[in-house]
């Protein structure tokens, strides 16, 4: 079966082949027009009486080999090889007896002058066009001032040649800077969108932890008196819903300030409503100071003061149910952990879960395959996710919504690392690296 060669593959033929191809084929087309093909009743072009004697033939070796290096040098220094194919096309032509420099001499040219407009600044595209005209008419003047011959309207035939040759890439150049452009702004949006999701995530744990401190102070003031040890076990869980909560709020201004610092661009404000929260964002599993329960009249303060009934922000401990959601969508998720587990910072936790969510949800859309692996890692400083499959090595990497871009941010405001590729065997691999900080909470979850 015939496979034609995909764009991709052309892609990776570089500029200078392409020359050096046009070259030698403008050069096979200039001797086949002066033979007498086969139902010719003879050449297309005379042949100058110079064109097959050894000094001819001296040109046509100089010629070639100078284009031939101008080809060679096109990607390091693109107008001293410009130069060199200039020198060759006008050097070929003297083997022709013409009036003008032809357009399969030129040929060479202006597929040159085309990758350098494309790929290179604007002034050095404006040099190589001026320098490609420059020599058609000193070819001319040239003739003119000696009492030659000229074909006027070859001449202008090949500078429409040149001319359009540019304009095509100075258009592919524009083309492909605002292609970036619009890259750069859709993954500066991709980064502002998670830092305000994490801002929302960040309102939702902080509304937990006041909801727990809320109701954990107000059983205490209510058993000061009569139980006195469960009233410390309530201001305990204060003091260390407290301190979870400024330590997690103090990562993140830290980071998010060092992020703004290391931006010249001015960035607008995160949520002014207050920290308000998208219903979007909300699910059963996000608690809220508003959806703690006032304690009943008659209730046991005790158990009032050991029982919160609010929900936790989603975190590792969600794996399993996340799991299940993937295995009944046609992806069996494998989960590993490894380390003694142990609770950690709701905001490391939440990102660390959001980082798998993320991965396991683009291995549905893009991996094409029926399994993918979780291991979380447990360790003295830091906790490690990393998530893995056998699909077609792209994966994470197809996202269209800048998912990798939104991980790499997560990690980058924890002090992280993050690493997101193909497998060597096949397959795609993400994985990230939260550092813990030395007051994290310990215990078994």
């Amino acid at each position: 079966m015939h496979v034609t060669p995909s764009l991709p593959s052309l892609r990776r033929v570089p500029p200078g082949a392409w020359v050096a191809l046009a070259w030698c084929a403008s050069t096979v087309f200039t001797f086949l027009a002066r033979i007498r093909l086969p139902g010719q009743n003879g050449p297309n072009e005379l042949a100058a009486a110079q064109f097959y004697r050894w000094d001819g033939m001296l040109f046509l070796t100089v010629a070639c080999v100078l284009a031939l290096a101008g080809s060679a040098r096109l990607g390091r220094r693109p107008l001293a090889a410009l130069a060199m194919l200039l020198a060759a096309g006008a050097l070929l032509t003297t083997n022709l007896a013409v009036g003008a420099i032809q357009l399969a001499q030129y040929l060479a040219v202006d597929i040159a002058l085309y990758f350098i407009a494309a790929a290179r600044p604007r002034r050095t595209a404006a040099v190589g066009l001026a320098m490609a005209l420059a020599v058609l008419v000193a070819w001319l003047s040239v003739r003119l001032l000696m009492g030659w011959d000229v074909d006027t309207l070859v001449e202008l035939t090949v500078a429409l040649t040149v001319v359009v040759s540019w304009l095509l890439g100075d258009a592919t150049h524009r083309t492909r800077v605002h292609a970036e452009q619009l890259r750069t702004r859709a993954a500066d949006q991709a980064v502002t969108d998670e830092r305000l999701r994490i801002a929302r995530e960040m309102h939702d744990m902080v509304a937990h932890s006041i909801g727990i401190i809320a109701l954990q102070a107000g059983a205490a003031a209510r058993v000061v008196r009569t139980q006195p040890d469960a009233a410390r076990e309530a201001m305990t869980a204060v003091e260390t819903a407290g301190r979870e909560t400024l330590a997690g709020l103090r990562r993140m201004l830290v980071a998010l300030r060092e992020a703004d610092d290391g931006d010249q661009e001015a960035r607008t404000d995160g949520p002014g409503d207050g920290g308000a929260v998208d219903p979007r964002d909300r699910s059963p599993e996000h608690g809220s100071a508003e959806t703690a329960s006032p304690a009943v009249p008659g209730q046991d303060e005790a158990s009032t003061a050991r029982t919160v009934p609010l929900s936790p922000a989603e975190g590792l401990a969600d794996l399993d149910r996340l799991a299940a959601a993937a295995t009944a969508a046609g992806v069996r998720v494998d989960v590993h952990w490894t380390g003694e587990r142990r609770r950690l910072p709701p905001d490391i936790d939440l990102s660390a879960f959001r980082i798998v969510q993320e991965s396991v949800t683009n291995v549905l859309r893009h991996a094409a395959t029926t399994a993918c692996r979780v291991t979380v890692d447990h360790r003295d400083t830091e906790v490690a996710v990393e998530i893995t499959d056998d699909g077609r090595g792209r994966g994470s990497g197809t996202d269209t919504g800048f998912g990798l871009i939104g991980m790499r941010e997560r990690a980058a405001l924890l002090h992280g690392e993050f690493t997101a590729g193909p497998r060597p065997e096949g397959g795609f691999r993400v994985s990230a690296r939260l550092p813990i900080p030395a007051t994290g909470g310990t215990g078994t979850r």
